[in-house]
């Protein structure tokens, strides 16, 4: 089977881009990475899914023996689990790197599971979301102790998730809608995105774009319909109001504490985030269509066609951000999310006012001439960006 980079080297040298010389070295110094290389990727997709089939296993063989074991041998077996594999890590650490990151990794995971383990043993009745707190704690202490990533990808998901806990068992009960939760959460999921910078970038920023970059448009999806579908919501009529100093501690930690962190992990190029927190905001305006607007044409207008203009917009925006800053992530995004709000926007508003062949035949139009336009223009766009940093 001929080498790869044979085909290019053909290219270059027919284009006159390298000599048959240069060509020649390029191919000795391939030929003497490629073991290394095609190794590479096999071997850690069969760690990744090693480590994740080993928690579930033990997973399964814990759950199958609960019942059987004794309170004492319970929390001996906990203890075991929380302590066995940061051991493993350590003993593997110099022989294989990889194989010692995820022995770590699990680790940190056995000690959430220990956590709400024991307090299960002990029928401990608290405030579950100090388990995720401490859970928190722990993956901290190993970012703090190991500097991997896997680390700093479980405190980046364990951390949000604590605060959502901490806000849904204090407004239980009481008349308030999710919009703080998903908007903070979709700032988050923005300042995840652009961790990575051309003058900055890790294993860790990585993971942390990956986790932003996952969650945005599910996230984005759910703010913008939030509001609109808990507006006027029967079942809060009989239910108290939350006081004003819960309503200001949860915004300000909010929206305060993605701004901090894109602070902390941009510097002086956090003023972007700025703007995209204003944008998140700017979503809460809108509410839903049915409500009564005392004939306010232009109300009804921005309350119905208002989300997907805003979606719209953020979606180019994000484009805009990929440019400005040269990260082809945030362009594909931005036009997956534009590609997402004219199909929602079809579906909700357009669709149902046509014949159902008109309909089909519409949205077959949309998919084959619109995708093609916006993948042209996605090609473009990063090829504008191919020389910069990525």
């Amino acid at each position: 089977m001929a080498n790869p980079i044979d085909k290019q080297l053909e290219r270059w040298i027919s284009a006159g881009v390298v000599d048959a010389g240069t060509a020649a070295r390029i191919r000795t110094f391939e030929e003497s990475q490629g073991s290394s290389e095609r190794l590479r990727w096999p071997v850690l997709l069969a760690v990744a899914l090693g480590g994740v089939l080993l928690c579930a296993g033990v997973l399964l063989f814990v759950a199958a023996h609960w019942d059987e074991l004794s309170p004492a041998w319970r929390f001996t077996l906990v203890l075991i689990l929380v302590a066995v594999f940061p051991l493993a890590g350590a003993l593997t650490e110099k022989r294989f790197s990889a194989l010692s990151t995820t022995f770590y990794a699990i680790g940190t995971i056995c000690v959430g599971a220990g956590i709400f383990l024991t307090a299960q043993i002990f029928n401990l009745q608290e405030h579950w979301p100090s388990g995720i707190l401490m859970w928190a704690i722990g993956a901290l202490a190993g970012w703090l102790l190991l500097r991997h990533w896997t680390q700093a990808a479980l405190l980046a998901l364990l951390v949000p998730a604590w605060l959502a806990g901490e806000w849904e068992v204090r407004t239980e009960g009481f008349a308030v809608s999710n919009r703080l939760l998903t908007e903070g959460l979709l700032l988050m999921a923005i300042t995840y995105l652009c961790a990575r910078t051309g003058a900055e970038d890790s294993a860790a920023r990585r993971a942390l774009a990956w986790i932003g970059g996952i969650a945005l448009l599910p996230i984005g999806v759910l703010a913008f319909t939030e509001g609109r579908a808990n507006w006027g919501w029967w079942g809060w009529q009989n239910r108290p109001g939350i006081s004003a100093m819960l309503r200001i501690t949860g915004w300000a930690i909010a929206i305060c504490a993605p701004l901090a962190l894109a602070f902390v992990l941009r510097k002086s190029a956090a003023w972007t985030n700025a703007i995209a927190a204003v944008w998140v905001l700017v979503i809460g305006t809108f509410r839903a269509t049915h409500d009564n607007t005392g004939g306010n044409l232009p109300l009804f207008a921005w309350n119905s066609l208002g989300p997907y203009f805003w979606a719209g917009a953020g979606a180019l925006a994000m484009v805009g951000w990929g440019l400005l800053e040269r990260r082809r992530e945030r362009i594909n995004l931005g036009v997956a999310g534009f590609a997402l709000t004219v199909i929602i926007f079809y579906f909700s508003d357009v669709m149902d006012k046509l014949g159902r062949s008109a309909s089909l035949i519409g949205l077959g139009v949309l998919f084959l001439f619109g995708g093609w336009a916006l993948e042209r223009m996605r090609r473009q766009l990063v090829a504008r960006v191919a020389g910069g940093p990525q």
